[in-house]
């Protein structure tokens, strides 16, 4: 599904994001990418998502080098990959419902769709109470899930999950977690970057280990080791 073949990103003599990376991810995977802070993780998910050019290397997404797309292209591609951040990036503006029928209007859905498959997108995460709630209304926790509901709504093949947890307190990141592991055994391809070690302790799946941009462990059934 992904590969990565020799990806270097490279900004300067005195900063090297990512150097010489080779790795695959299959459809159906749930994979973790751990490292200290500036290890290249970020760097790495920019990649996948064509918000960053390697250096050096390819990038593929099904068999298709994601950096040499035109925009229209680019556009479907992106609408295959759900996204999750540490910021939630949610419409303050819109209730819950409002926010994920956006994502929806902007994939072209009917409103017939919508009013369909809204509640229904929400009941999976735990938030069918409150879907008229505004995210000012909601704890942290319940706003990441609403976060994880937006990608989710169009049923992409891969929900890339970047530090999703980081303003969490423990139960809410276990809720959340649980989530992601659910919407994985659903066959949707996971990539969740974390350094939390109990989050990845917890999920005992798949873990690669970046540090200072390389690619230092890959454990099929891994735990945090730095």
């Amino acid at each position: 599904m992904i590969y990565f073949n020799n990806v270097s990103k490279i900004y300067n003599r005195d900063s090297v994001a990512l150097e010489d990376v080779n790795l695959t991810v299959t459809a159906g995977e749930f994979v973790s990418i751990v490292g200290h802070s500036g290890a290249g993780k970020t760097t790495l998910i920019k990649m996948i998502l064509a918000d960053d050019k390697p250096t050096e290397g390819t990038v593929f997404f099904e068999s298709v080098d994601v950096h040499k797309l035109r925009s229209g292209d680019l556009n479907k591609l992106r609408r295959k990959i759900g996204a999750v951040f540490q910021d939630f990036k949610l419409l303050p503006n819109k209730t819950a419902y409002e926010n994920i029928a956006f994502a929806m209007e902007a994939a072209g859905k009917s409103d017939e769709e919508i009013a369909s498959d809204v509640p229904h997108v929400l009941e999976l995460v735990d938030l069918g109470s409150r879907i008229f709630h505004f995210p000012h209304q909601m704890s942290g926790g319940e706003q990441q899930r609403l976060a994880i509901a937006r990608a989710i709504i169009n049923q992409p093949e891969l929900i890339i999950a970047d530090e999703p947890t980081g303003n969490l307190d423990p139960i809410n990141t276990y809720e959340v977690i649980q989530i992601l592991k659910k919407i994985n055994d659903l066959g949707t391809t996971v990539i969740l970057t974390t350094h939390n070690r109990g989050v990845i302790d917890s999920i005992g799946k798949r873990v690669i280990t970046l540090e200072k941009g390389k690619v230092v462990r890959d454990d099929k059934d891994g735990k945090y080791v730095i």
